[in-house]
């Protein structure tokens, strides 16, 4: 091996071990429960042999078709810009171009998905640590009445540890669940060794079989068999975070082998002794070794919260960007991935929803029957976005995949159907939590549509702003004024309503547009780029990589250098500062308008970044109606 691919060698392996701690957490964690469930939550399936195959061929071929050729096969592959998730798929199908009521329809379908998964983003944390920390009650029965605090007090813990960022998370928990992926294996290798028998549920038949004789049951346990594959659209929304070379091979390496060994364990263990079904993850341990993998379960089912929040922050991430909820302080967190990103108010917000669901739910069993029907929506929704994109594309290769798209939305279809039984008991929490933040982004985006349309009308070209100029000359003051302008095309309004309303026009002005790069920093040589558009009036573009805090002056001082013939020590600087109000009962309802002014309010202004002295700032403003 050369000195030189040594380096990346180590990052892809360091990668690959902070996806184990993020990524996989979720399914990493379902033997826990998920083959104990298919018998207890379901009336009628005895634990005898043909059952025990039938539940175990089903865990299999599920796994095998929506985790491994579904999900890190197919989808993985759909990245926009190296982002993944439900509208990061979304946004790649409307970039090939579609009809206006296509990309209506499109454009819907993944903001209902992207609602749902934060719907998930709340539930997942609740289930897991409370389904912890209730396991406590193994080891010291006397606890049951601390369980709730303690799992309050976790909860709390996880969301502050968010702060770190991804990337150090993941190598925090990352060397754990090595060993928990390693001891599930090798826990269920030991009891497959002693009834090998069981191998024999790898045959699909035995799955057909079970269906046959169980029918309405049969679909029941289906929906229990689920549980085995949630975290599937947690791990697509984590692509951004580690790339898909590292979580494939963590999946295919590890999760995956250690996942079926210790499902096969179970069903080892149950085919000799069906009492065990009372707890056959932990039946498949020593008694010795029963208070530690107690211990080290506790903290594996902490770590399964951390992908489904991992990918709340990236899809909060690809929802600003493409202007679904207002503008947040975003921070990157690593130098090597874009999507490792933290979100302070929506962390917050959702420890709150997680703390709120876990003291009305009280358990993790009531909590269960919320679990499910988000996700299996959400999963449905990246197959049939998935089949719209495929279909855009010409060749064999995507008729393929199309192909097998195709047969997996009936297994998509079957999961959704059999996750409905449980709306009900607990299932009504995530759709409703879904509705909320859909109608909460479909009102931002809504209201900034209007608003957008007002300010275009107020705005002007450059050729206009050039004639105007020539023609009815105004007083020129003395000084530099720069306009800060999010179009590199047009001429900001502030600038307009200034010379409108003051009819005046400093010696020197600059339209300066600051741009955001897909890259950590940007070189200090590429980060101006200084256009003089006529005397006296000059453009500048700043570039900053992902990783950079804009900085306003500084760039100023880079543009000097490369060509801007001005002194901008003391200049003045202009920002829009506009306020929205209810006019004419036209566009949208009053209560979804009080809404977006609410929203609003309380975004972060885009200028707060940028470095502006605010000792030499100037707000330009007006009323905008909506």
């Amino acid at each position: 091996m050369s000195t030189s691919s040594s380096p990346h060698s180590g990052t892809r392996l360091a990668l690959s071990l902070a996806a184990l701690g993020v990524v996989f957490g979720d399914i990493g964690t379902s033997p826990l429960y998920a083959l104990r469930a298919c018998f207890t939550d379901v009336a009628g399936v005895q634990v005898d042999a043909p059952n025990v195959l039938g539940v175990l061929s089903l865990t299999f071929w599920s796994l095998a078709l929506v985790i491994s050729v579904k999900y890190v096969s197919l989808i993985l592959r759909a990245d926009h810009r190296g982002e993944g998730g439900v509208l990061a798929l979304t946004t790649l199908i409307l970039s090939f171009g579609q009809r206006d009521s296509s990309a209506r329809a499109i454009a819907v379908l993944g903001l209902v998905g992207c609602a749902l998964f934060y719907g998930d983003g709340v539930i997942t944390p609740a289930v897991t640590v409370l389904g912890a920390v209730e396991g406590l009650e193994i080891v010291a029965p006397g606890l049951e009445s601390a369980i709730l605090p303690i799992a309050l007090a976790i909860i709390v813990a996880l969301f502050s540890l968010q702060r770190r960022g991804t990337g150090a998370i993941g190598r925090l928990f990352g060397p754990l669940m090595i060993v928990w992926f390693g001891l599930l294996g090798v826990l269920g290798l030991l009891a497959i060794l002693d009834e090998p028998r069981v191998l024999a549920a790898v045959n699909p038949a035995w799955a057909v079989e079970f269906f046959a004789m169980h029918q309405l049951a049969g679909f029941a346990v289906f929906g229990a068999v689920f549980l085995a594959v949630t975290g599937g659209e947690a791990l697509y929304a984590d692509l951004g975070h580690f790339g898909r070379t590292p979580i494939v091979r963590a999946w295919f390496a590890i999760v995956w082998p250690a996942l079926l060994l210790n499902y096969f364990g179970q069903g080892a263990l149950l085919l000799q002794d069906p009492a065990a079904i009372r707890n056959p993850f932990y039946l498949l341990v020593p008694e010795s070794m029963l208070v530690p993998m107690v211990m080290l379960a506790t903290v594996a089912s902490v770590i399964a919260s951390q992908a489904v929040i991992s990918g709340v922050f990236a899809i909060t991430q690809q929802c600003q960007q493409l202007g679904y909820i207002p503008r947040l302080r975003i921070l990157h967190s690593s130098a090597e991935a874009i999507g490792q990103v933290y979100v302070p108010v929506v962390n917050w917000l959702v420890c709150i929803a997680t703390l709120g669901l876990a003291v009305g739910f009280g358990s993790s069993a009531a909590i269960a029957n919320a679990y499910g029907v988000g996700v299996s929506c959400t999963m449905l929704i990246d197959s049939v976005l998935m089949l719209v994109l495929l279909s855009s594309r010409a060749g064999v290769s995507a008729r393929l995949q199309m192909a097998v798209l195709g047969a997996l939305l009936l297994l998509d279809l079957a999961f959704v159907l059999a996750n409905l039984g449980k709306v009900p008991t607990g299932g009504w929490f995530p759709i409703l939590f879904g509705l909320s933040v859909f109608g909460l982004m479909r009102t931002w985006q809504h209201g900034r549509e209007i608003v957008s349309e007002r300010i275009r009308r107020e705005g002007r070209s450059l050729e206009s702003l050039l004639e105007r100029l020539e023609e009815d000359p105004p007083r020129r003051v003395p000084g530099v004024a720069v306009f800060l302008a999010s179009d590199p095309t047009r001429v900001p309004r502030t600038l307009v309503r200034n010379l409108k309303l003051n009819g005046v026009l400093h010696e020197h002005v600059v339209l300066l547009t600051v741009q955001t790069e897909r890259i950590p920093r940007v070189l200090r040589g590429a980060r101006v780029q200084v256009q003089n558009l006529a005397p006296g009036l000059h453009r500048v573009i700043g570039h900053a990589g992902f990783m950079e805090m804009p900085n306003v002056p500084r760039l100023l001082k880079d543009a000097e250098r490369a060509g801007l013939d001005l002194r901008t020590d003391e200049a003045v600087y202009f920002l829009g500062r506009d306020e929205v109000v209810i006019g004419t009962p036209r566009g949208m309802a009053r209560w979804r308008k009080q809404l977006f002014l609410f929203l609003q309010r309380n975004s972060q202004a885009s200028a707060t970044t940028y470095g502006v002295p605010p000792t030499r700032t100037m707000e330009v403003g007006g009323q905008i109606e909506i």
